[in-house]
């Protein structure tokens, strides 16, 4: 080849070798960017790991119930048994309840929706997770406590509300740590303006005008970034009303 093409070629990348240093630097940041990206989806991992190892200690420690054993581990005479299947079953619904009525915390409340978005949306993971969970022990749920159902059955329901119980607790503690951050700087500051207008909405000292308005562009906010159940917009609607004079619309 042509040796003054040679010297061309070299004399044009020594004009440019300044350019060397922004490429550096571009790699470089990206590199530190994936370390990092890295090193939080492992931490993440860890965490949820930890925190499924604890819960199912704390579910295990709990199924001993003070003590008493699981069916088919004793053999017992007609009475007893049936007291104690009615004893798990009365236990088991108290839990069942607790944890529906913890999730109902964030379901009917919007100001905990705009605050734990991820409790509602079942798009991640570890809530569809629970809301699977809580089907499950749903429909594996006896009718009464002195309902006729096999020691099968209940074993099954006490395994279903257990996981009901971790699915719950795991999910919620996803929530709490994302909050808002699957959300891009605008959708996060139309939380932030639904959350204020809420306020307002509840506010006693806000003028009935005022409280109409605000609960109005709260749900304009909200449109298409949170969805409200049926159920959360009638309570919300119910504690507006509330607050309003009686006769008011």
């Amino acid at each position: 080849m042509d040796p003054t093409f040679w010297n061309g070629f070299w004399g044009n990348v020594g004009h440019l070798w300044w350019l060397i240093f922004p490429i550096m630097g571009v790699a470089g940041g990206a590199a530190r960017r994936w370390q990092v990206m890295s090193r939080e989806r492992h931490q993440r991992k860890l965490e949820t790991l930890r925190l499924k190892s604890e819960l199912r200690a704390a579910e295990l420690q709990a199924r001993s119930l003070a003590g008493t054993p699981r069916f088919g581990s004793v053999k017992r005479s007609a009475a007893p048994a049936s007291a104690s299947h009615d004893d798990m079953l009365e236990r088991l619904f108290k839990e069942h309840d607790e944890i529906t009525a913890r999730w109902l915390d964030y379901e009917l409340d919007v100001a905990k929706l705009i605050a734990f978005p991820a409790m509602s949306d079942g798009r991640q993971p570890l809530t569809a997770a629970f809301l699977r969970a809580k089907k499950t022990a749903d429909n594996l749920r006896p009718a009464a406590a002195d309902a006729k159902v096999s020691e099968q059955r209940v074993s099954e329901y006490l395994d279903a509300v257990g996981n009901y119980a971790v699915a719950f607790e795991v999910a919620e503690h996803d929530a709490r740590r994302l909050r808002d951050s699957t959300f891009s700087e605008d959708e996060r500051k139309r939380l932030d303006r639904a959350q204020h207008l809420l306020k307002i909405a509840l506010d006693e000292s806000a003028t009935q005008a005022e409280r109409q308005v605000a609960y109005k562009r709260v749900r304009d906010e909200l449109e298409g970034l949170i969805l409200l159940s049926d159920e959360a917009v009638q309570v919300l609607e119910t504690k507006v009303a509330g607050e309003l004079p009686r006769g008011a619309a």
